[in-house]
């Protein structure tokens, strides 16, 4: 089969590997859909060296396949898997996480947080961007037949962990949510918050992605580089603030629009990957009584709790993808995803 494999700089190729085999506990999936997430550009941009672990390579220069959104089919089991565990064509999502599998974090779900270190699907283990992909059993979330693998794809990350910080926020309908960045997350973020019966205020810099926060149900959407977001919130918001804030965009000015943007008493969530910012602690913080949290995508449970929220509330989660693309696509496929002007974007291997 051929797999996509980030070489730092924005390039990838296509390289040739062997289909996989399932071990013990193991079962091969056929990718029907792996997403784009936000987080693979910063492979996908980054110069690095082969053996940098964090980079998309493995044990010395050994390749790694991109993708940690996979969604298909179970098409091989290994030893001392049971028919009630897994069987050959059932509709599966991947947690694209695994860990020891002994830790409290592994047992409650939280493979990432792995108290011996975890692998990271399309990071430093291969990912979704082939024809197959090998998983541990335990890795695997049920597809109901009510979703589409698209979705399933997008619940496998982005839409996963907009929902899994929207729960950190605690949201509840009625309250305002200011939104800060509509890429995938942010605009799963939106989609998600307004089915919980929030009013949504979607921030973003490119007019194609505010479009779409507004096609998605935000309430009001703001220009975040020709208008002072923390005014524009206070003055929608009847000089308060908003309930909660989500920063997706990992932006210092984002991240500390957010923080002040909050009302007395308010939440704060950050989800955006890396980057750092400054506050002023007494007045941003301590004399307002915020409360700030992170959130680092979700469980295995967070992921199956996603899907059926997804299902029951008729969330329309494939309005995300603007783009979709063929395997043999997936050069251009990450030039235009690089771009940051468009919604989410999904290969279909097969």
């Amino acid at each position: 089969m051929r797999g996509v494999v980030f070489l730092g700089d924005r390039r990838l190729e296509l390289r040739d590997f062997p289909d996989p085999t399932p071990g013990a506990r193991e079962v091969v999936l056929e990718i029907k859909a792996s997403g784009m997430c936000g987080s693979d550009l910063h492979v996908y941009r980054a110069t690095f060296k082969p053996g940098d672990g964090s980079s998309g390579f493995k044990r010395g220069a050994e390749p790694v396949i991109a993708g940690h959104e996979p969604c298909g089919v179970i098409a091989a089991v290994g030893s001392g898997v049971t028919d009630k565990e897994a069987r050959i064509g059932q509709r599966v999502m991947c947690h694209h996480y695994t860990g020891c599998g002994g830790c409290k974090h592994c047992r409650s779900g939280w493979a990432q947080m792995c108290l011996e270190g975890s692998t990271v699907f399309g990071a430093n283990g291969h990912g979704g961007h082939a024809k197959y992909m090998k998983v541990p059993l335990h890795t695997l979330v049920p597809l109901s037949d009510a979703l589409s693998f698209v979705t399933g794809a997008a619940i496998s990350c982005g839409t996963g962990t907009a929902y899994g910080a929207l729960k950190r926020l605690n949201l509840q309908g009625g309250e305002t949510v200011a939104i800060f960045g509509q890429g995938p997350v942010g605009l799963s973020a939106t989609q998600l918050a307004v089915a919980m019966g929030a009013r949504v205020i979607a921030l973003d810099v490119a007019p194609e992605r505010r479009k779409m926060a507004k096609d998605f149900g935000a309430a009001e959407v703001i220009d975040a580089r020709s208008n002072n977001p923390v005014e524009a919130i206070r003055e929608l918001t009847h000089g308060e603030g908003a309930h909660k804030t989500l920063d997706t965009s990992g932006a210092a000015e984002a991240r500390s629009a957010s923080v002040r943007s909050a009302r007395t008493w308010g939440t704060v969530c950050f989800v955006g990957e890396r980057g750092q910012v400054t506050l002023d602690v007494s007045p941003d913080l301590l004399r307002r009584q915020i409360t700030l949290v992170g959130s680092w995508t979700f469980s295995t449970q967070g992921q199956a709790e996603c899907a059926e929220f997804v299902a029951d509330h008729h969330v329309d989660v494939e309005k995300l993808f603007t783009q979709r693309w063929r395997l043999d696509q997936a050069e251009e496929a990450y030039r235009l995803f690089d771009t940051q002007s468009t919604g989410k974007g999904v290969i279909l291997p097969s």
